[in-house]
């Protein structure tokens, strides 16, 4: 049975582009609520688990030129 992270997950991930667009920038906004050191102990968490990850095979990288020529791409379609 999925968690309820992973049914919230699943349920944004099917939402328009516009709306997981808006979902994003709301839960972003909502880190600011954290104090630095509580957002930069959960970022190098978050950069452990990743790096752990590719480490052992289980997520591939990919060059940063293509991630941000992707990204523009996203842009320009809810813009």
């Amino acid at each position: 049975m999925p968690t309820i992270l992973e049914e919230f997950e699943n349920k944004a991930k099917n939402l328009p582009l516009k709306d997981r667009a808006a979902l994003i920038e709301s839960l972003i906004s909502s880190l600011d609520e954290l104090d630095e050191a509580e957002c930069e102990e959960l970022w190098a968490q978050e950069a452990d688990k990743r790096y752990q990850a590719y480490k052992a095979g289980t997520i591939t990288s990919r060059p940063v030129e293509a991630v941000f020529s992707d990204a523009r791409e996203m842009l320009k379609e809810i813009r």
